[in-house]
């Protein structure tokens, strides 16, 4: 199934706000993505129905098996992607949005590529 990039944007953030805090409320979300909480709520509610994110009665919110999936997969590549960047000398700061922007659309091939670049 295709997801759109703005959809991994925020598995990703859930992943790594889950990863640093323990626990992800949409308010988070919005302050690491630095959107609206609107924006969040329509969010949540397109990756709920979706099936890619729980919500408990506290509203935290958790993924399921495919959006955790999905949010590995982006925050991998956005990992290794910024590593390689660094490695060619690129800032850190400019590495990590550039990753960002490269992560959504780099082939599989060409990923495992880098990845193979960077062990050796």
């Amino acid at each position: 199934m295709k997801i759109h990039e703005s959809a991994e944007d925020y598995l990703e953030m859930i992943l790594m706000l889950s990863e640093s805090k323990g626990e992800v409320r949409s308010v988070d979300i919005a302050a690491g993505l630095g959107v609206t909480k609107p924006s969040v709520s329509f969010a949540m509610k397109q990756l709920r129905e979706n099936g890619y994110i729980l919500m408990d009665k506290d509203s935290l919110i958790t993924l399921t098996d495919a959006g955790m999936e999905i949010a590995q997969r982006i925050y991998t590549r956005h990992k290794v992607l910024t590593q390689y960047l660094l490695e060619l000398g690129v800032d850190e700061e400019t590495a990590r949005q550039d990753a960002c922007r490269i992560e959504h659309d780099i082939s599989p091939a060409t990923f495992e590529a880098i990845k193979a670049q960077l062990r050796h």
